[in-house]
């Protein structure tokens, strides 16, 4: 930059002001890091939800359970690859504040229907062995200290009692945006404990089919496979399963975008009548510029620069400060939220969108300041 040194010098006319405005741009960018995890973090289920997967619940509601025995009348429908089965457990550990999902697996089929969800084979066959082994996830683990061989007490709810169980092994996701903070166990240490009315009965079907393309199809077949049965059964993508669950919550992304273009809106009002009061400011100055052979257009990027310095500089704060919170503070939700990451991505994106501000709010000013005549300017002072 040629003339950095005038930019920098016009901006640090009015310290405070400039403090002020970087600010701004600093907590709208902050603000903008928070709302996209949290989006995120409500959406990453949608996101990543298997194409080949399909979800059983019961027609009722998903609280409502479903027969063992569908299993293998399931599994003869063409199409359908492999099949497993969970239940919902619901325990408490140590308090009511640390949730974290608990499921009873099958562990015949769990990985066949869930391959991104890794555990070591030593840990996997330890747990296989175990009538009360579990498996934890990473972020779960490290949540509450856990290291493999602990031994963990949950106290049931619907399942009475003091539940304990052996960790035998910790998974992680393939890909990042993967469910860690879930925690399993043996269905059939479930099966043995449970009141007799919940005997022969699994919370919900996850299956996955050979070709995508037949998922609709399969989905169909199997509703109409159990149709007028006491068990009636709903069938549905893992996508458009994940996305009811983020429905019932409201509309979280009407709700952040509405959130995220008040702030901007204003930052833009805001930064705009900052430039605007810095240009009239230097109205006599500009025109001196003009007089000793300065370009209409250098005066142009000259006011437009500095504007763009400003939401550089603020941006880049307010988004580091955002994943530096991430960071250090983790999920805020504890188990809530799985998924709290701010992505390169994103910040990228939340940089981009603060020069476009940047760029709107000083671009009318740069053009006052462009057409600005030299006899008028210097009639002014």
């Amino acid at each position: 930059m040629k003339y950095r040194g005038l930019i920098f010098a016009n901006l640090f006319r009015k310290k405070f002001r400039l403090l002020l405005t970087i600010g701004s741009f600093a907590v709208a960018l902050f603000l903008f890091g928070l709302l996209a995890v949290v989006k995120g973090a409500f959406s990453q289920g949608v996101d990543i939800a298997g194409a080949d997967r399909l979800v059983i619940i019961n027609r009722v509601s998903i609280i409502q359970p479903l027969p063992l025995s569908y299993k293998d009348r399931i599994l003869r429908i063409p199409g359908v690859k492999s099949i497993t089965h969970d239940n919902w457990f619901g325990g408490i550990y140590q308090d009511e504040r640390n949730f974290f999902a608990q499921f009873a697996i099958d562990v015949a089929t769990q990985r066949e229907v869930f391959p991104e969800l890794v555990v070591p084979e030593d840990q996997w066959q330890n747990f296989v062995k175990d009538r009360q082994g579990a498996i934890a996830g990473a972020q779960t683990a490290k949540r509450f200290g856990w290291k493999v061989g602990d031994r963990i007490p949950i106290k049931g709810t619907f399942a009475p009692g003091t539940w304990e169980f052996n960790l035998q092994g910790i998974y992680h996701g393939a890909r990042r945006q993967d469910d860690e903070s879930q925690f399993w166990f043996q269905w059939d240490y479930f099966e043995e404990r449970v009141p007799d009315r919940f005997k022969g009965l699994v919370g919900w079907y996850t299956l996955r089919v050979e070709n995508p393309d037949d998922a609709g199809r399969i989905a169909k077949a199997i509703d109409q496979e159990f149709s007028n049965s006491p068990y009636e059964t709903r069938t549905e993508t893992e996508k458009a399963f994940a996305a009811g669950w983020v429905k019932q919550m409201g509309n979280i992304q009407f709700l952040i975008l509405s959130i995220g273009s008040v702030v901007f809106f204003t930052l833009l009002l805001v930064t705009g009548n900052t430039m605007a009061i810095a240009v009239r400011e230097r109205t006599a100055e500009l025109a001196v510029l003009k007089a000793v052979g300065y370009s209409d257009r250098f005066v142009l990027l000259l006011v437009l620069g500095e504007s763009l310095i400003m939401a550089v500089l603020g941006g880049g704060v307010g988004l580091l400060l955002a994943k530096g919170f991430t960071v250090m503070v983790g999920d805020p939700t504890h188990g809530l939220l799985p998924y709290f990451y701010l992505s390169l991505g994103t910040m990228s994106a939340g940089l981009g969108l603060a020069v476009a501000v940047g760029a709107v709010s000083g671009l009318v000013p740069a053009i006052g300041a462009m057409r600005l005549r030299v006899v008028d300017a210097l009639r002014r002072v």
